[in-house]
């Protein structure tokens, strides 16, 4: 990918660090997956997933090598959108194959909030940084489990959810491809920040809904000790002293 690039359209040595050390996180943290998961090779859909994670990285690349030189916007446009068409091939492939997992949802997950996250550094100058809240949305969300863990836990299956996730690519893609005023660019991504607020809150609000009480553990009380001291003699007064019978005495015998 990052060879292509640069044979075309040309990439900086900026871009070539920032696709590389993409290449080996994305590796490691797919490897690391795999173990977690008892898995020893990728499936059909994950196969699909890694192809939108190559063309991310060479987003990823062309976005950083922005910084410095100019974007070839038709081609970091045209990668974007292959990559968003992708993600729901992958999908349709993971159902029909019968290979659905979560290892597949999380590498999905994860491939379409990174590229969120980039094309949101892309725009930043022609809309502003407050774009960046987008791309930050879903990492603070994660964050704030550490901190509230109730937020952690699966969610039920919600077709709006995916469908504002894929609204969050395509105006970010739209905007990218700098067709629109800048007005209207500002417009339709503050548009598809309020659907992600609003999706982000009702989650908050259904696991919140759902938590768990916490279980109050009252310390353990010290068990009762009898006192050895009989109760008569609790009671205030001492029994008469014991008469000592020699066993000599019995049946009327003295020594």
């Amino acid at each position: 990918m990052l060879a292509g690039i640069a044979g075309t359209v040309g990439l900086g040595r900026a871009g070539w660090l920032a696709g590389l050390v993409y290449g080996a996180v994305l590796l490691t943290a797919l490897g690391h997956g795999l173990r977690l998961a008892g898995a020893c090779r990728l499936g059909p859909a994950d196969w699909v997933t890694l192809t939108r994670a190559t063309l991310a990285g060479g987003v990823t690349a062309l976005v950083v090598d922005s910084f410095s030189r100019p974007t070839p916007v038709a081609v970091l446009v045209g990668l974007t959108t292959v990559a968003l068409a992708l993600d729901w091939v992958d999908g349709q492939v993971a159902r029909r194959t019968g290979t659905v997992s979560a290892l597949g949802a999380r590498f999905d997950m994860e491939v379409d909030s990174f590229l969120v996250l980039v094309l949101c550094l892309h725009v930043a100058d022609q809309v502003g940084p407050w774009v960046l809240v987008i791309g930050a949305m879903r990492y603070a969300f994660v964050a704030a489990g550490w901190l509230l863990p109730w937020l952690n836990g699966p969610l039920p299956p919600r077709y709006w959810r995916k469908t504002v996730a894929a609204v969050q690519g395509i105006a970010l893609t739209v905007v990218a491809a700098e067709v629109l005023p800048t007005a209207l660019a500002v417009a339709v991504l503050v548009g598809a920040l309020a659907l992600l607020v609003e999706s982000f809150g009702r989650d908050v609000r259904w696991r919140w809904r759902h938590r768990t009480p916490a279980v109050r553990i009252e310390p353990a009380r010290p068990a009762a000790v009898r006192s050895p001291v009989p109760a008569a003699r609790r009671a205030g007064w001492e029994p008469a002293a014991p008469v000592l019978v020699g066993r000599a005495e019995v049946g009327g015998r003295r020594p």
